[in-house]
């Protein structure tokens, strides 16, 4: 089993800086890839970026690249998410998903624990 717990949204003016954390618990935190997804309202669930177990490989979706960052510390069992000139369109409740095993995956049926989500709302 693992817990993880989202903490840092919030309100944010268009063009503004947030950065997420997601605490995890309860394995060895280096032997899952980690994900964060996002859900806006009306919206289906959508992959925004993923690392690997090491944190050697990431990947993003396209509509993020480039403003966010995805990065973990394994010694804090912690994985962030490092958002920037943000937009309107990026507001969302945004969740972390923790994988069984290290290689990265971008689909979210890959994914097995969940946090309970974080809101962020971004104004114009």
């Amino acid at each position: 089993q693992v817990q993880l717990v989202e903490s840092g949204g919030g309100l944010v003016q268009a063009g503004g800086s947030m950065r997420l954390s997601c605490a995890a618990s309860g394995r060895t935190f280096s032997s899952c890839a980690m994900g964060w997804f996002r859900q806006a309202p009306g919206k289906e669930r959508e992959f925004v970026a993923a690392i690997s177990g090491s944190g050697g490989r990431t990947d993003y979706a396209n509509s993020v690249k480039g403003r966010f960052t995805i990065s973990r510390d394994n010694a804090k069992n912690t994985v962030y998410l490092q958002m920037n000139s943000l937009k309107p369109e990026d507001t969302a409740v945004y969740y972390c998903a923790a994988k069984d095993g290290p290689l990265i995956v971008t689909k979210d049926s890959w994914f097995r624990y969940w946090g309970q989500g974080t809101q962020v709302t971004v104004s114009s």
